[in-house]
């Protein structure tokens, strides 16, 4: 291959990205003719410069292209919803079985959790026998046969991303908006897909803490995914709080399903939301996701899709039997004298407490306990008191389970009950 320095050069002096140097970075990278030190730079190199919208779409598809890209032959859509990232969030396994029951095919490539965010991957490997690692033929028979499967990227999929992702951290260049976008959409594009919804959390549990940062995020991603050829929007959405009562793999799941069991929460409003959006780009009635979930055939195909994976097909009639426990369970109380309203919540805190109770990963190896984790979360506006707890511990043991205590009384802050916050924060459609 050619020498990759001129490229890294360029983009060092400001000059930008062309799509021949994007090319041979990604090449580079997937083949290792890229060095690690190159790779830093390069990646350095973007976050002090940037590449601008050209650059952005040119690295998204040079990666995307540095391995295989899927391509589809099925009698109805192929649509995809991507996450920044929050607590409480497992919105997916809702919203690919309701898609799957509108005729959509959902084939989602998820990822494993890293940092306070939990990953999807995780949580379907808290359900006893679920295989995330299916065969790419595997993957197509589940998908045509379901409508939907949730798996993990093969190794010959934006393998290029594979490794710059690995060489960020380690570079100091996680927070670069064109890096986030490329690593994010390259993946995503590979599965080849029809239509692309992005949720783009906002709040004290996001990426993105505020609206300007969010704003950014969202638009670079919508303008570079369209930009690459895939029609996209983006939803900005509230990470103020959990988004579900629980946080933790095995206890997300419960999440999920208590959510299919009451058709209630705010986990179930932002899934058919998102839903509704992913159906409005195919050109379908919004509407009918609600009506797939009210009808049961989203349950339906929930329950099938965790059994061609290899879960059992019963676990929407026996999570509580099936899924692991934790053996310590404690209440987090307050005193009566700081009893009160739920004012805000430190959301980041919550997941960083989920990751020392060893529900999350701090290295990419990491292995993680599914057991782990807090449930009952209290909301923003409802009371805490001595009869009221703030959450409930899930612990491997009990010096665990209080040292998690501690730090969700740090999070959680009482006072007077703000005004209601919305779900949907704002739509990026351009």
């Amino acid at each position: 291959m050619s020498d990759p320095r001129p490229a890294i050069a360029a983009v060092r002096d400001g000059r930008g990205l062309s799509a021949p140097d994007a090319a041979l970075i990604a090449r580079g990278l997937a083949d290792g003719s890229v060095s690690d030190a190159q790779a830093g730079a390069f990646a350095m190199a973007v976050l002090a410069r940037g590449i601008g919208q050209p650059g952005r779409v040119a690295l998204t598809q040079a990666m995307r292209d540095s391995g295989r890209v899927l391509a589809w032959d099925l009698p109805g859509p192929v649509l995809d919803k991507h996450s920044t990232g929050g607590i409480g969030d497992s919105v997916s396994l809702i919203l690919a079985p309701v898609l799957a029951a509108c005729g959509v095919y959902v084939p989602m490539i998820s990822g494993r959790g890293l940092g306070h965010t939990g990953g999807t991957l995780d949580k379907l490997e808290a359900i006893p026998g679920f295989r995330v690692d299916l065969s790419e033929a595997g993957f197509r028979r589940v998908t045509a046969d379901v409508g939907c499967a949730i798996v993990a990227a093969s190794a010959d999929l934006a393998p290029a991303d594979r490794r710059l992702y690995a060489v960020r951290d380690e570079a100091a260049s996680v927070e670069s908006i064109d890096l986030i976008c490329a690593s994010i959409l390259s993946k995503k594009l590979a599965a080849g897909l029809d239509g692309l919804v992005l949720d783009v959390k906002c709040g004290s549990g996001a990426f993105s803490p505020d609206m300007e940062t969010a704003r950014a995020l969202a638009r670079a991603l919508v303008e570079t995914a369209n930009g690459a050829g895939c029609r996209t929007m983006a939803c900005i959405t509230d990470m103020d709080q959990p988004l579900a009562r629980a946080a933790g793999n095995a206890l997300e799941i419960r999440a999920v399903v208590d959510a299919f069991r009451s058709g209630q929460g705010a986990l179930l409003e932002l899934s058919l939301l998102l839903a509704g959006e992913c159906l409005s780009l195919a050109g379908i009635d919004p509407a009918r996701a609600s009506e797939a979930f009210a009808s049961g055939a989203a349950a339906e195909r929930f329950a099938r899709m965790v059994a061609a994976q290899g879960g059992p097909a019963d676990l929407l009639e026996r999570a509580d039997a099936l899924l692991p426990p934790a053996p310590v369970v404690i209440p987090v109380v307050v005193p009566v004298t700081a009893s009160g309203i739920v004012a805000r919540i430190d959301t980041a805190r919550l997941g960083h407490a989920v990751v020392a109770l060893g529900g999350g990963r701090v290295h990419a190896g990491d292995r993680i306990d599914p057991a782990v984790g807090l449930s009952g979360l209290l909301r923003i506006g409802e009371a805490a008191g001595p009869d009221r707890p703030l959450c409930l511990v899930h612990a491997a043991d009990q010096a665990s389970a209080e040292a998690a205590a501690v730090t969700i009384r740090a999070a959680y802050h009482l006072g007077e009950a703000p005004a209601a916050a919305p779900l949907l924060r704002e739509r990026i459609t351009a």
